[in-house]
């Protein structure tokens, strides 16, 4: 490690750095990990930085309205990991048995946000994150509204899962959460195009332009075929998103249409 420090030129000399290393031995250990050094530092600075294990954390972005697969590939890009064993553990739910105990999968529960991990971080450990994000923002931002294991917190994260994929407008967002609210009520088709598109890449089909044969597929998903809310969410929604689908806008329109 000292050699290595003095290669790249964080340290001018390796011994004062292993004489303080000898020093704290007993009590102290280096920590495995990637480490920034922007500039040459003190002997004792180096040492204290690798015992705090004080390691760089990648920046990771996840927009609002990703689904699973978007993730997947995002964590393969910045953290290299594999999108297999994210998107195999993302399909166990025991992380969120407590908050839905009928959900299918993890899907609207990994909360979209900028996160900070180190290199070779496990897929595991990034899930923990996000759910734990998840859970922090409804317990705090959403307390009065949420209610841990009840059927309506599906319902509102699945319904404000395609509210996120309808609108990326934050003022339009209760408004067409109020036109599916009344069209659940009426018995309606909810004919949400993302969920079409959803129902397709479960099965590895992704689809640019919708056609009639997607329309007319037969997945639990396709809400042009099945009435009610899909089985779960189709996306991570944000915070807007939630609270939207907490508190949809009264009204009595039944549709809406996308204008640019």
């Amino acid at each position: 490690i000292a050699d290595l420090l003095v290669s790249h030129g964080v340290l001018a000399h390796r011994w004062p750095f292993l004489a303080r290393y000898v020093i704290g031995r007993t009590r102290h250990r280096l920590k495995a990990g990637e480490y920034r050094f922007e500039r040459p530092l003190r002997p004792i600075d180096v040492y204290r930085k690798l015992v705090a294990g004080d390691v760089y954390l990648y920046s990771v972005v996840i927009p609002e309205g990703s689904d699973r697969f978007d993730i997947a590939r995002i964590l393969a890009d910045r953290l290299s990991i594999e999108p297999a064993e994210f998107l195999r553990r993302t399909a166990q739910t025991s992380l969120i048995h407590d908050l839905d105990p009928d959900a299918p999968s993890l899907e609207g529960y990994l909360f979209p946000d900028t996160y900070r991990f180190p290199r070779r971080v496990t897929a595991a450990t990034v899930i923990t994150a996000m759910v734990a994000r998840f859970r922090h923002i409804v317990e705090t931002r959403l307390r009065g509204d949420f209610s841990p294991g009840s059927e309506r917190l599906h319902s509102v994260v699945t319904l404000a899962s395609l509210v996120e994929k309808e609108t990326p407008d934050p003022a339009e967002r209760p408004l067409v959460a109020g036109v599916f609210a009344r069209r659940l009520e009426k018995g309606m088709l909810l004919q949400c195009d993302p969920t079409v598109i959803y129902a397709a890449r479960l099965i590895d089909r992704p689809i640019d332009t919708i056609h009639v044969s997607d329309l007319n597929f037969d997945s639990k998903f396709n809400t042009y075929r099945h009435s009610g809310l899909p089985p779960g969410p189709i996306a991570n929604p944000g915070e807007s998103s939630l609270r939207a689908a907490f508190h949809p806008a009264d009204g009595d329109e039944l549709y809406f249409v996308s204008n640019n």
